[in-house]
């Protein structure tokens, strides 16, 4: 396998990224990577070779995935570029009790991906949307499903449990986590540039609009702040996070909201933009003087800190931290706000190098480390998607 290239996607309910792979020996290097945006309207296709240049910056329209998968297919050298295609890697956010591994996708394979689709409704639809219409358009060449949930297999039965019968915890209901492919790919930087921390214990916080945190005991997951769905843990984007189930309740007895109401809701109108009033942007709310704006800025830091604390708890200890993902890489403002709260833990800040956004984000002489790692999920679907490959 060698001079050939693989094509990685993640797609989104509106959106689908991408990133080309070289591949030569049996290892992929990024030769170009970039998003279709707002599909459905009025959207942008952006483009970027490895090196930072430009290569597409313009206004397209989508209907689905397949239009965009269609406009990236007619790009000459694009992602989608037949002549030299070996196959594609896709990120797909629920695997279920079952997948713990990445997969070729078959027949049987993808009818589980659907299935799952109730527990990721944002997610697993626009990823087999994409699969079946790159199996049209490619036939015979092979797909690797990368399954989010996979990285916390590893969890131990405390963590992985509901207080509910066996019997549902058997038909698939308990604590899956997610964002394992971002912390799979921290657990490796982590291994390779602070080994110190990588035998120990890591909370690592991937905060973006979708948000989670995770607790890493020798680069194995142990715990995370997700559950049975994306919408548990952290307060989000649009997503409410952490939410007493009686609340459910009242909204259908007491208001009369169906199923998909409430799915919608909690979806798609809570979270920072649900409790703020103003935006689901953190930038946008960090720059604006309304007081539910502020509100929803510090809760949000409240709950990264208190979650670090109970993952903390959860490791029997701690010995440095993470942030990673558009948030966390490129807020200097909440990462300052949330090792405040946790100098009690041992972080004492650096704040001019929070500010120039250098890898440790702590004083030479505080107790613990705290770390900003940009993640790259496309990289580990690459990797495993050459490995499956290069194995069938």
């Amino acid at each position: 396998m060698s001079d050939h290239r693989l094509c990685v996607l993640n797609a989104g309910s509106s959106s689908l990224k991408f990133a080309a792979y070289e591949v030569a020996a049996g290892k992929p290097s990024r030769s170009q990577s970039g998003e279709i945006e707002r599909i459905g309207a009025e959207g942008r296709l952006r483009i970027t070779a490895a090196d930072g240049r430009t290569v597409h910056d313009h206004v397209v329209g989508t209907k689905n995935h397949a239009d965009a998968l269609a406009i990236l297919a007619d790009l000459p050298d694009g992602p989608l570029d037949k002549r030299s295609l070996i196959g594609f890697g896709h990120r797909v956010v629920h695997g279920g009790p079952d997948m713990n591994a990445p997969a070729l996708v078959d027949a049987a394979t993808l009818a589980r991906i659907v299935a799952l689709e109730p527990l990721a409704p944002l997610h697993n639809p626009p990823a087999v949307a994409v699969l079946k219409a790159l199996m049209k358009q490619f036939p015979g060449l092979p797909h690797v499903a990368c399954f989010d949930t996979a990285f916390h297999r590893s969890h131990p039965p405390v963590a992985d449990r509901f207080a509910i019968p066996d019997a549902l915890y058997q038909e698939g209901v308990r604590r899956y986590g997610f964002h394992g492919l971002s912390y799979e790919y921290i657990a490796g930087a982590l291994a390779q540039h602070h080994p110190e921390i990588a035998q120990g214990r890591a909370v690592i916080a991937h905060l973006g609009s979708g948000a989670s945190m995770c607790a890493l005991a020798g680069g194995r997951s142990v715990d995370s702040s997700m559950g049975f769905t994306a919408l548990d843990g952290l307060p989000m984007g649009t997503r409410s996070g952490s939410l007493d189930s009686g609340v459910i309740l009242w909204l259908q007895r007491q208001k009369g909201w169906s199923v998909d109401q409430v799915e919608r809701f909690l979806y798609a109108d809570c979270g920072l933009k649900g409790l703020s009033g103003v935006s689901n942007d953190m930038r946008t709310l960090l720059a604006s003087n309304a007081p539910l704006a502020k509100l929803a800025v510090e809760y949000f830091v409240y709950h990264v800190a208190r979650t670090a604390g109970s993952l903390a708890v959860a490791m029997g200890g701690i010995d440095g931290m993470v942030f990673t993902a558009g948030i966390g890489e490129r807020s200097p403002e909440i990462r300052s706000r949330v090792l405040h709260r946790l100098h009690w833990l041992g972080f004492t800040i650096d704040e001019a190098a929070n500010q120039s956004g250098r890898p440790l984000l702590t004083r030479t002489d505080s107790p613990l480390p705290a770390y900003v790692i940009p993640t790259d999920e496309e990289a580990v679907i690459a990797r495993h998607t050459v490995a499956l490959i290069a194995g069938a």
